[in-house]
């Protein structure tokens, strides 16, 4: 089984577009939504929930009124000030479990707090593993990492050949729980000073890993002077270029009508995609004898 997961320095780039694109060329394989502080592959993918399965990220404590003899010792001692008339804000309270324990009757508990949900899905394209986290919740790299664990078990029990995850921007804790121990992230850039930046940022993380990076640049045709000088970039690292994607008004229309891009064929775009894809295949399967080509 191999692991392919689509990245970039920051959002907006068309990570999702690729992803839902992917999900129609590939065959046999599991679908991954990692960016669950805002998952969107859903909404080209339209998938009938199977499982739903809640998340929980810390605690929260909580005052039992019964018990509770008013003394007053959680609410002195609570430094983010989440205890007021013996009622815990769960805004406020952080989970240290303090109070619980200069509780003298025991009456603090702490309990899970459930920060979101994360399910099973069938779509037309195969089975989708996807999550959303709470507003205004945290720990998203530790539900990054059970929507992973989630697709791996999915995938094993279906004998799939590949798991394809549409990863969060940036470089930080949800990008590091999407890319460790995948066998190739694909990286998508835009030709402005800010995407070969960012890009630069991501491949770092990348070579901190040891994870094989390939770098899609979207939109090339807006800039081909910043497009080649990521070229060079690249060529420089050793870092193959897969693909160079044009600036094309179907994305928009596709994601209008909310359905993959490479679902209507006859677009120039939809075929460069094929042609990046059938790269993409080929280096992820070349020790399996045959790439994972189209369906």
């Amino acid at each position: 089984m191999k692991e392919l997961v689509v990245l970039s320095g920051k959002g907006g780039t068309g990570k999702t577009s690729l992803v839902g694109s992917f999900a129609v060329l590939a065959k046999n394989k599991v679908l991954a939504d990692c960016d669950v502080d805002a998952a969107d592959l859903h909404l080209l993918l339209a998938p009938a929930v199977r499982e739903t399965h809640e998340f929980a990220s810390g605690q929260v404590a909580a005052i039992d009124r019964d018990r509770c003899t008013e003394c007053g010792l959680c609410a002195d001692h609570c430094r983010f000030d989440a205890i007021h008339d013996f009622t815990v804000d769960p805004l406020a309270c952080e989970g240290c479990g303090f109070c619980a324990r200069v509780c003298p009757v025991g009456a603090v508990t702490m309990t899970g707090r459930l920060a979101g949900q994360w399910y099973v899905s069938d779509t037309a394209y195969g089975p989708l593993v996807h999550a959303r986290l709470g507003i205004g919740e945290e720990n998203s790299g530790k539900l990054v990492t059970t929507v992973r664990n989630a697709a791996r078990a999915v995938a094993e029990r279906d004998g799939a050949d590949l798991i394809i995850s549409d990863g969060p921007p940036g470089i930080g804790c949800p990008v590091i729980s999407s890319l460790s121990g995948a066998d190739l992230a694909l990286l998508v850039t835009e030709p402005t000073l800010s995407g070969i930046h960012d890009l630069e940022r991501v491949l770092g993380v990348c070579r901190h890993f040891q994870v094989p990076a390939a770098v899609c640049i979207n939109k090339y045709d807006i800039s081909e002077d910043n497009s080649r000088r990521i070229e060079g970039y690249c060529r420089a690292g050793g870092i193959p270029v897969a693909g160079r994607l044009p600036y094309d008004d179907a994305v928009t229309a596709a994601l209008a009508r909310g359905v993959p891009l490479v679902s209507d064929r006859r677009n120039g775009i939809a075929r460069d995609i094929e042609n990046l894809w059938d790269g993409l295949a080929d280096r992820l399967l070349a020790d399996k004898g045959e790439p994972l080509c189209r369906s």
